[in-house]
């Protein structure tokens, strides 16, 4: 379905989308670069949170409004989640009042005023970029901190039980089968649609040919990526005789010290978009790993869309539809066995024609767009 130049949309991010460097701000920038290329008219609402307003997002909006959040213990006082009661606002909803369009929640975290009384009869999206209590519990579990981890338990369970409030939503939209399966269980009678991730990649740019390391990546100050990187570190990456780097933003002095004790593995912390891109493109192998199932690993589609052999567990795969293009390894010993294997095996065009058959439109920015606004579109 094309869109109509004339259709506009609030969308309510729980950060400032810009720059694209983490998980959830990078499906929310693409996410409003493919929605204003496919003639959507945008006001987008965000929040700061360690992150300044940012001017390149103007040329994607028709208005951009910025609010602060309400930190500390007073907004931690609370039923509600910690991460969605800091997100209340008075001037949000004034805002939000301003105009009729749709309204478009990213994350739980965004979603104070979804069931306000004051947009009953609004077209309200809900875009659910994992399942949150399963997220926050999983967090738990990898967090070597008492405190963090205590916090992350009670906030799992704010979440699960504040999960109802979707029921508000006119229209849900998974990241994944896995995903979509469970919020559909939740919410018999409610439409729920499976949309992947909006990613930084409008075609397939991975390279045919042979190099001579391998690549984890991904946010590592966060707990899950940091267990993934020292468990590869113990288990995998010490049994090999190749190179092998760790690269991602603020990683811990416990990660870099881990990484200390082996010569051939490297720790690229805070590389550049431009760097890391690089690293992505020129990487024998993307070994990526986690031990959570929710949500769809971005890491995973980047490397799909820009780099060469990719080797995951299945729980990196859950409801993604995208078995077929990786190696799959889920013990140390498969995982050694599939690096020493693939870094002797070049990257061949075939490879690529099989990646671009299953990618392209199911994980098109462009493909998706057009289908999201044509579906809020039935809804008005």
């Amino acid at each position: 379905m094309e869109v109509h130049m004339d259709k506009h949309l609030n969308i309510v991010a729980l950060n400032v989308p810009y720059p694209p460097n983490y998980g959830g701000v990078i499906d929310i920038y693409y996410k409003l670069k493919a929605l204003h290329d496919a003639g959507v008219k945008i006001v987008l609402h965000c929040f700061e949170y360690e992150r300044p307003p940012a001017r390149e997002l103007a040329p994607l909006c028709e208005e951009v409004y910025y609010y602060r959040r309400r930190t500390g213990w007073a907004a931690n006082v609370t039923l509600l989640p910690y991460n969605v009661y800091s997100r209340k606002n008075p001037d949000l909803i004034a805002n939000l009042l301003k105009n009729d369009y749709p309204v478009l929640f990213e994350g739980l975290h965004s979603c104070y005023y979804i069931g306000d009384k004051r947009l009953a009869g609004r077209c309200k999206i809900y875009r659910a970029s994992n399942i949150e209590h399963d997220y926050y519990r999983l967090l738990a579990r990898s967090s070597h901190c008492f405190t963090v981890k205590t916090f992350m338990r009670i906030e799992a369970w704010r979440f699960k039980w504040y999960e109802r409030v979707i029921a508000h939503a006119c229209l849900t939209l998974a990241v994944s089968a896995t995903d979509t399966a469970y919020l559909r269980g939740r919410f018999p009678g409610k439409r729920i649609e499976c949309m992947p991730t909006f990613h930084a990649n409008d075609e397939i740019t991975a390279q045919p040919g042979l190099s001579g390391f391998i690549l984890y990546h991904g946010k590592l100050s966060v707990a899950e990526n940091e267990h993934a990187a020292l468990y590869l570190i113990k288990h995998v990456f010490s049994r090999l005789s190749h190179p092998c780097v760790i690269a991602g933003m603020n990683p811990s002095r416990r990660l870099a010290d881990a990484v200390a004790a082996h010569p051939h593995i490297t720790l690229e912390a805070n590389p550049s978009g431009q760097r890391m891109n690089r690293l992505i493109r020129e990487a024998q192998i993307h070994l990526l790993i986690t031990f959570q199932d929710t949500g769809l690993k971005l890491k995973l589609l980047n490397s799909l869309f820009a780099g060469r052999h990719v080797v995951a567990n299945r729980l990196m795969l859950a409801g993604s539809g995208l078995d077929p293009l990786c190696h799959i390894a889920d013990t140390p010993d498969e995982m050694a066995e599939a690096c020493n294997r693939l870094m002797q095996l070049p990257f061949t065009p075939e490879c690529i024609a099989e990646r671009s058959a299953l990618l392209i439109p199911a994980y098109s920015n462009k493909h998706q767009a057009q289908r999201l606004y044509g579906m809020i579109y039935e809804n008005l």
